[in-house]
């Protein structure tokens, strides 16, 4: 069986989160919820052996708890290759997903929209939070 999607980032993105669910939710259940009436597709999809369809991704996020901007850019990717996800996102800006709108609301809220400038230390308590 030939996996020629299988070192995508949207299908180690998949396997990833299908692990993730997997305490909460089967296989079977995220492609329920996801709309697929073989329940091996989301299989089919995690190991690389098909794409996802652009008209799917929607469902598939929702039955992920993913974002579908996010999903949606790695499918971008997965279909059309990184250059052309990276002139979809020239052309349109920076996809932001909705984690991020939060994160910019806040910021906002804390700044009173005062526009901060990335200072070193706001950069450096900002790196704090996330460490690698």
């Amino acid at each position: 069986m030939t996996r020629p999607h299988a070192d995508t980032r949207l299908a180690k993105f998949i396997e990833k989160r299908v692990l993730e669910l997997r305490p909460t939710k089967s296989q079977i259940e995220i492609a329920t919820e996801a709309g697929y009436p073989n329940p091996n597709m989301v299989a089919m999809i995690r190991n690389g052996s098909t794409m996802l369809a652009l008209d799917r991704v929607p469902g598939v996020a929702k039955a992920l708890d993913c974002d579908p901007r996010h999903l949606f850019m790695l499918a971008l990717e997965q279909r059309w290759g990184s250059t052309t996800a990276n002139v979809i996102a020239e052309i349109f800006g920076t996809v932001v997903t909705q984690n991020e709108c939060i994160w910019l609301a806040e910021l906002r809220d804390a700044s009173k929209n005062a526009d901060p400038t990335l200072t070193t230390r706001h950069r450096t308590a900002l790196r704090a939070m996330f460490p690698r």
